[in-house]
């Protein structure tokens, strides 16, 4: 596992751009996997620039998404389909017939197009890594699963109390560890102490992110503020 320090949260942005933009010229039908929250935006917005001052091409690549609410409607704006639109897919040189949510089928499709050769995750609050909450399993495949508290109780300004997700399909975590390289971004004090738990404790269910300890080829970018306690 390499360790990326910098400065806040518009560096971690830059150095993930800069990932993923090297990433994709090297090789063009690049497969990568793509996360949502607060997190990403600034990798986006970056990534989003240099398609449009730079010339940057996703024609060939096929984007994965982590995971999705379950019972929410594709074109709420609270979707991750809808976020990934806003975000990226609509500002970029991308096709419908290349992005792939997930679904029951997801493991196979996964394999159908190569594996995933970059997967990109936030950490959440309680160390889940795409919806692989607190107690998933190791060997846990893309599935639905039941939102955690904590989670819940982040969403809950996003949405009515009626629409509020109860569930989310996600791939699983021996589907994340599968990914030929893995980028795992943390920004902010609020991440510090889960962020060091998953770095530093054995590799346990209860911190779900601490599984990519034993990942071949994870790279953290993380800021000062999500390593104070290192400090």
């Amino acid at each position: 596992m390499q360790l990326l320090t910098v400065r806040d949260y518009l560096e971690m942005s830059l150095g993930a751009a800069n990932i993923v933009s090297n990433a994709v010229t090297a090789r063009p039908n690049l497969t990568i996997c793509l996360p949502t929250g607060r997190t990403p935006k600034g990798m986006y917005r970056e990534l989003v620039r240099r398609r449009r001052v730079e010339g940057l091409s996703f024609f060939d690549v096929i984007f994965f998404n982590l995971d999705e609410y379950v019972g929410l409607a594709p074109e709420h704006t609270q979707s991750f389909r809808s976020y990934l639109r806003r975000e990226l897919f609509d500002h970029i040189n991308v096709g419908p017939a290349n992005i792939y949510p997930p679904d029951e089928n997801y493991e196979d499709t996964i394999r159908n197009k190569g594996g995933v050769d970059l997967l990109i995750s936030g950490i959440g609050a309680n160390g889940h890594i795409a919806f692989n909450e607190p107690g998933s399993i190791l060997e846990s495949r893309t599935r639905i699963v039941d939102l955690a508290q904590s989670t819940l109780d982040g969403m809950r300004a996003n949405f009515t109390p009626e629409e509020l997700p109860r569930q989310a399909i996600t791939i699983g975590l021996a589907t994340i560890m599968e990914a030929r390289r893995v980028l795992l971004l943390a920004s902010g004090k609020a991440k510090a102490q889960i962020l060091a738990r998953a770095l530093t404790e054995p590799i346990n269910s209860e911190v779900p992110a601490s599984v990519l300890q034993g990942h071949p080829d994870t790279t953290v970018i993380a800021d000062e503020a999500a390593l104070e306690v290192f400090h």
